[in-house]
This record gives C-alpha cells, structure tokens and sequence, in this order.
C-alpha cells in the first residue's frame, strides 16, 4: 500500500506566511476603518471645498492647493525646515539616553522593578488627554512661565548646573565647540528627552534580555573586556532595535500633540487658509516624513546585523 506523504511548507514559506498573519489584523482595520478618509483626503487636497446648508461641494482645482501651501504661504514652508531640523537636533538625544536608561536598567540591583516604572511614567502622562488637562490648567502654565523666566534670567538650565559651569566644563574636556553647543541645547530640552523615551528604553531593555548570557561568557574566557563587549556583542545585536527606535521616535515627534506644525495645520483646516490647502498641507508632510524614514532607515540598515 503506498502512503501519500503529505506536502510540507518550508521554513522560509512558514515564515513568510505567520509575517502575513501577524499583519494581517492592521490590513484588515486599514481597510475597514482608514481607506477611505485616506482617499478622501486626497480628493480634499486636490479640490476647493464650499459648505452649504445641503452639505459640501468640491470643486477639483488640481495642485492649486499645495501651491498655496508651499509657495503662497510663507509660514508652512518654515515651520516645516523648523519642525525638521528640531528633529535631528532632538531624535538622536533621545535615542541615546534610552540607549544607556535601558542598559542601566537592565543590571541587578534594589528597586530595579520602581525604576522601570518611573522611567516608562512620563509615556503615561504624555498622553493627549494628560497634555489637554496640562495646558487647561492656567496656574501651573503661570508657574511654568514664571520658573521659565527666572531660568532664563539666571542663565539656568534647571539643574544643579549653570549654562556657564555646563559650558565651561565640558570646554575643559577640549570637546569641539560644536559639540558642546549640542550637548547644552541637549540639556535644555532633558525634561522633553525624559518624556519621549518611555517606548525606546521599553525596547532597548527587551532586547538586552534577549541577548544569551553565555555569548558575554565565552567573551570574557576569551580575555575581551567590558568595553569589547558592548561593541562587539551588545551594540551589533540590538542595532535592529535602534532602526525601530529611529522610525518610532521620527514618527512619535513629527505627530506629537505639541508640535507646532500640527497646530499650523489645525488652524487652517477650520480657518485660514481653507480645508483644501490643509489637506494639501498635511499630505506635504506626510510625504516629507515618509521619504525622511526611507532615507534614514535605508542608510542605517546597511550596518545592521541580523541573528540567524
């Protein structure tokens, strides 16, 4: 009697196949739920939009719209090169203090437990809700503006540290004058860089503990240092983790409640400059967020180094 074997996937088909199942979920809400206000925005973009008492009516005017935007309005185009270059001022600060938070995180110690939770809080009350309550709240913006200006009076940068001891300390390390201006600017904004991190150290941290213990062990019987293992082992294998990081924290600024942009953008779509042109502005920085990741994430991933 001849047994028929039954046909078998291989691996690559078997996981190719759960990569569909996995997304498969977002496609399916994609669909349901985006499609259409994606094709509609579009259609937006590309028409002037009259409201009457039947409803709306648009009227197709081609790229009118995103002429408006980037060569008639002179406050987008600003704010869009403002908005641009605070990211890559402000992204790899972010990147770099989750980077070390999760490392520091990561080792034994009391209390390990309570820090991870105070470093992933900031998430939680970076929520849109938290930040509406925040900017409802007029006394505390008072005494934010007031400690501000008593800062900025004082050449503070609400720390223990003076701009000047900051400056003058890191001059004395014979650190390039750029660099220290970085580092400075850095430190201004480290209550925004503690916020934005929560996500990015939740990452680092589960990478690090995916990371085999024995490969740290048979380093150290070889004679390789600490410093020859964060370089050769540690870094390499989490370098998938800081592509994701990088699209993550791009996004996550770009889309921020507190984003000057996006308020620009808001403010025309109910007044202004008319639904049509926001719509137009809103799909040029859609755009321009979307080649920025390709860009970014294709130079990156060039020197990144993939388990088998």
């Amino acid at each position: 009697m001849i047994k028929k074997r039954g046909s078998r996937f291989s691996l690559r088909t078997r996981e190719a196949i759960n990569g569909y199942l996995f997304t498969l979920p977002f496609v399916i809400g994609f669909i349901l739920m985006f499609l259409y206000p994606f094709i509609q925005s579009i259609m937006f973009s590309l028409s002037s939009l009259e409201i009457s008492t039947q409803g709306y009516k648009l009227t197709w005017i081609g790229f009118e719209n995103y002429y408006t935007a980037m060569l008639v309005n002179a406050e987008f185009p600003r704010l869009l090169a403002e908005t641009a270059l605070q990211m890559v001022r402000d992204v790899p600060l972010i990147l770099i203090f989750s980077f070390f938070a999760a490392i520091l995180l990561n080792q034994r110690f009391k209390g390990r437990l309570f820090a991870r939770v105070v470093f992933f809080l900031p998430v939680i009350l970076s929520a849109d809700i938290i930040l509406r309550m925040e900017s409802a709240d007029y006394i505390t913006a008072f005494l934010d503006a007031s400690l501000a200006e008593e800062a900025a009076a004082q050449g503070t940068l609400g720390t223990i540290f003076s701009r000047g001891q900051l400056v003058s300390m890191l001059m004395y390390l014979k650190l390039p004058a750029q660099l220290v201006d970085y580092i400075v600017a850095g430190s201004e904004q480290i209550a925004t860089i503690i916020r934005s991190s929560g996500v990015q150290i939740l990452i680092f941290l589960a990478g690090l503990q995916s990371i085999s213990p024995s490969l740290f062990e048979v380093a150290k019987i070889e004679g390789a240092t600490g410093w020859e293992c964060f370089w050769m082992i540690t870094f390499p294998l989490l370098s998938p983790l800081i592509v994701t990081n990088i699209v993550y924290s791009v996004i996550d600024f770009f889309t921020m409640p507190s984003n000057p942009l996006v308020d620009f953008i808001q403010s025309n779509m109910f007044g202004g400059a008319g639904y049509g042109v926001a719509m137009a502005m809103s799909w040029i920085y859609f755009i321009f967020i979307a080649l920025f990741l390709l860009l970014t994430a294709g130079l990156i991933s060039r020197w990144v180094v993939y388990m088998e």
